[in-house]
């Protein structure tokens, strides 16, 4: 740069978006030496010279010697393979949904009903003695598909009876009772007085900058919400939770630094020896250039060496230690512990998470995990933890192309030497020690050229380690092992996959094996061998199904929505609740969690959840109106189409969501017909209702009344938006008039002929 300059040549570095430019300025204005350089924001791939122009262009990625991402063509995207989650829960005639007021009943299609003169459309349920409720097509977000045990038939209600009414208060209560708890140690916890954090240094952006992948979008989000948490004094506690190879290393990583700069210890929990060695190597490279001490404790290292490592720690010499349940031992103490990252909580016994509990009081804690839906999520619902989702799959990946076959030894054969000619690395991994030999010797005998490595957990330390670090090295060819494997080994040229009798692993672990590979920007492969299928069981073979059709980047929910109807939703609170989600269903269930911390918040523990103007005291309004609202015959003839595109709209949240979604409507079927916005309508005053806490709005025969809050004690009536209705109302006396009729307190206005009519009411109350 120096030498362009004198040259009188411009400089100028090309980056990706305008943080990496800010990040470039940031960087070389604290080099003490004058660098001149104008920036720009392009696409491009390599830089260049211009001898003629004098220019010398220069890109981050060579700057930095980072990957230059691509983008796949569509052609490479398997999507028409893999089931959708809109088709997951597609509902077919006969099959079980919850209605949230009214319970279990079996769906039986959508139909073309009359309301005053005028036809709306609604899907039509049956209930037990045959009992019919219809339910319009703007309050589909109240019926959810049944998601209980496969192969399990629920109990249908009654409509009218008090035993649904029943059953969901007796959940929400025991809900409350455990979330209680939960909230309290939350609140303690808030209470507490951590370690504010320093902002940024100049080290932090080199160690950021020297990443040499492309940040995904959600990666730059959970990187600022963990940096922003550690710099507040209220002690952090959020969980990352991210598909497998989605970047939550390098967030842990870029924490466990920004504490050292702070002259803070980090300790980093893992649940298997072998990560902490894979682990150690990451942070060893990533942490080189800088002044870091990073140790790692496992029951491979001797006695002497593990009590040098404890003297170290305690006495302040080692930065950042890494280790097993080892670490919540007595015998471990630290000078001034700043951070624990726990990798996949799930995975530790109850006593460790007993100990991590008394731990984490006033330390920042960071958790990660791959488990799409893991019972560490519980805390997340309640909002006793904070968390922050990586849904974005690294640009270069591929989808793993997943095939389902009966063992034999011909594509075994086929699959290593494939790999073999790429120049490429396999995983064989078969879960029993007894005959991991002979699986070897059969791999040497079909292709006798490749080097093979044999590892299993009951090799000595020194022995796994040796093997793994050779196959990282590419000293093996083939690497057959059991499900060792199965956490954190990153090894981009290993991409192919072997699983014999897949049909003996759960569902989140074959998904987490398949993770092993495809973490470059090679097309990566996973062989699952089992018996015939017709010879497993029902389970074992949907298990397998599922993971072949789920293969896509990302689909690590979609899974464990799967493996929920596979298995039933267990419990997600504790063993006391297992019967509740199969008498609810997964769905609803979730809804009355949510209710239910939402009561908990607003009563119980109002001084600790700060509410601001935007805070909603209503979470549903329904809305009953006789005008025509739906998407005509003659718009949309197919009626599966309509139903998921009703589903669809019921769904969306925000106004951008809503305006993308009448976009892609346009483009499909053309311009909306008058009904198909009046149904947009009911979804728009249904947000200003929540926001003004009304729980029901009934618009027919030309009369507006819109229902506040049925609870009489809520804090609603207290806050400062039912003041402002009711300074509204009084001054437009002509127009409003609120009464209370049978312990409801409604707000009632005459000659309202249709949905914009009452949005701009409400609009003017808001």
């Amino acid at each position: 740069f120096i030498d362009n300059h004198k040259a009188n040549y411009r400089n100028i570095i090309v980056t990706k978006n305008p943080k990496q430019t800010e990040r470039m300025y940031n960087m070389f204005e604290e080099d003490e030496k004058s660098i001149v350089f104008s920036s720009m924001v392009l696409p491009l791939s390599e830089g260049f010279v211009d001898r003629e122009l004098k220019i010398a262009c220069y890109t981050e990625h060579q700057i930095f010697n980072k990957y230059n991402p691509f983008f796949l063509r569509a052609g490479f995207q398997k999507t028409k393979q893999a089931i959708t989650l809109k088709e997951l829960n597609t509902l077919q005639t006969g099959d079980y949904v919850t209605h949230i007021d009214h319970g279990v009943g079996q769906f039986s299609g959508l139909l073309k009903i009359d309301v005053n003169g005028k036809q709306q459309e609604a899907i039509k349920i049956i209930y037990k003695d045959g009992d019919i409720l219809y339910v319009s097509i703007h309050s589909l977000h109240r019926v959810s598909k049944y998601s209980g045990q496969e192969g399990k038939t629920p109990k249908l209600h009654k409509i009218g009876s008090k035993a649904w009414a029943a059953l969901k208060q007796k959940t929400k209560k025991r809900i409350k009772e455990i979330a209680f708890d939960i909230i309290k140690v939350y609140a303690k916890r808030k209470a507490e007085k951590g370690f504010a954090y320093a902002p940024d240094t100049y080290l932090q952006h080199e160690l950021e900058a020297s990443f040499v992948y492309e940040d995904t979008p959600d990666q730059i989000t959970a990187t600022v919400d963990v940096k922003k948490a550690m710099e507040s004094e209220a002690p952090m506690d959020r969980l990352v939770c991210g598909d497998v190879g989605f970047g939550k290393t390098e967030i842990a990583i870029r924490a466990a630094f920004k504490a050292v700069t702070d002259s803070k210890q980090v300790a980093m929990m893992v649940p298997t020896t072998i990560l902490t060695m894979q682990h150690f190597q990451t942070f060893s490279e990533r942490l080189k250039d800088f002044p870091c001490n990073i140790e790692f404790i496992n029951r491979f290292k001797s006695t002497k060496d593990q009590n040098e490592i404890l003297e170290r720690l305690e006495k302040g010499k080692i930065d950042i230690i890494i280790g097993t349940h080892r670490l919540a031992g007595k015998d471990i103490k630290f000078k001034d512990l700043g951070l624990l990252i726990v990798d996949e909580e799930q995975k530790f016994g109850v006593n460790t998470k007993d100990k991590l509990k008394t731990i984490k009081t006033s330390i920042d804690t960071l958790t990660l995990t791959a488990t799409p839906i893991p019972r560490t999520l519980e805390f997340s619902m309640m909002g006793a933890r904070d968390l922050s989702t990586l849904n974005t799959a690294p640009q270069n990946r591929q989808p793993i192309q997943t095939e389902l076959h009966t063992f034999s030894e011909r594509i075994v054969a086929d699959a290593i030497s494939y790999e073999m000619q790429r120049g490429g690395q396999v995983y064989f991994v078969n879960n029993r020690v007894q005959n991991i030999e002979e699986i070897s010797a059969m791999i040497n005998r079909l292709c006798p050229n490749v080097r093979i490595g044999v590892v299993h957990g009951q090799l000595k330390g020194p022995q796994i380690e040796k093997v793994m670090v050779d196959f990282i090295e590419n000293e093996f060819d083939v690497l057959v092992a059991t499900s060792i494997v199965e956490s954190g080994l990153d090894i981009p040229n290993a991409n192919t996959i072997i699983i014999n009798n897949a049909h003996m692993f759960g569902l989140s672990d074959l998904h987490q094996l398949r993770g092993r590979v495809g973490r470059s920007n090679k097309k990566a492969f996973c062989y699952l061998l089992s018996p015939p299928l017709s010879g497993l069981t029902k389970e074992a073979s949907t298990r397998l199904k599922t993971i072949e059709q789920f293969a896509e980047l990302g689909s690590g929910f979609n899974i464990a929505m799967r493996d929920l109807d596979i298995r039933g939703a267990g419990d997600l609170l504790g063993g006391e609740q297992s019967g509740f989600i199969n008498d609810l269903g997964f769905d609803t269930y979730q809804k009355i969690l949510n209710e239910a911390i939402k009561e908990l918040k607003e009563n119980d523990f109002k001084d600790l959840y700060q509410r601001d103007e935007d805070y909603e005291y209503v979470s549903e309004c329904q809305i009953e109106t006789d005008l025509e609202i739906l998407f005509p015959d003659d718009y949309i003839n197919s009626v599966v189409e309509r139903m998921a595109l009703y589903k669809e709209l019921n769904m969306i949240k925000k106004q951008e969501q809503l305006d993308k979604y009448i976009e892609n409507l346009i483009d499909r079927f053309g311009p909306i017909p008058p009904q198909g916005n009046e149904l947009f309508n009911t979804i728009r005053l249904r947000w200003i209702a929540k926001k003004l806490g009304l729980e029901k709005i009934i618009l027919k025969r030309d009369k507006f009344i819109a229902y506040f809050v049925a609870d009489q004690e809520s804090a609603f009536f207290e806050s400062p938006i039912f003041t402002k209705v009711l300074i509204h109302v009084q001054a437009n006396a002509h127009k409003f008039t609120i009464k209370e009729k049978n312990d409801k307190l409604g707000l009632y206005v005459e000659n309202v002929k249709s949905l914009q009519q009452g949005i701009e009411l409400l609009e003017q109350i808001k």
